[in-house]
């Protein structure tokens, strides 16, 4: 590439917090970061179906299909034309996936760093029980070990 072609190159583009994305890898970039869910399904604009979820896969196949059923949601990138990023008026995201007259509405109930917060408050749970049952095993052993007159 010359000197003046790399002048005239157009920067990626740079979205935060409201736009499209067209982009099937950005799609997924963004998708992937969502876990729980509230989903509003519209056609014409109107409610088709709605409830909660999890998202447990976000993909780009364009022979296999979106799923939801039964609160678990597979997300696939080539059944939208694009991604509308927007946010709610308490300035919380929410995804709207387009393609032709459907709508479907991802609206995150856990943001990123909640989720993080929570498995990481899990661990902590976890290890902390893991610890006590150890403790409580040893005791148990040292007892067990020591002369009884019993």
């Amino acid at each position: 590439m010359s000197y003046h072609q790399s002048q005239h190159q157009i920067p990626a583009p740079c979205i935060i917090d409201s736009g499209i994305i067209v982009n099937k890898q950005d799609m997924g970039q963004l998708l992937t970061t969502l876990s729980r869910v509230r989903y509003v399904h519209r056609i014409d604009g109107k409610v088709q179906s709605e409830g909660e979820g999890y998202v447990m896969k976000v993909f780009a196949d364009p022979h296999r299909s979106t799923l939801i059923a039964n609160q678990a949601i597979y997300l696939n990138v080539q059944s939208f034309d694009y991604l509308q990023l927007s946010q709610s008026p308490a300035k919380e995201a929410y995804f709207d996936l387009i393609q032709d007259n459907r709508q479907l509405r991802l609206i995150p109930l856990l943001s990123p760093l909640q989720e993080e917060c929570s498995q990481q408050f899990n661990v902590d749970a976890l290890e902390a029980m893991v610890t006590q049952v150890l403790s409580a095993k040893w005791d148990v052993q040292i007892d067990e070990d020591g002369d009884c007159p019993f």
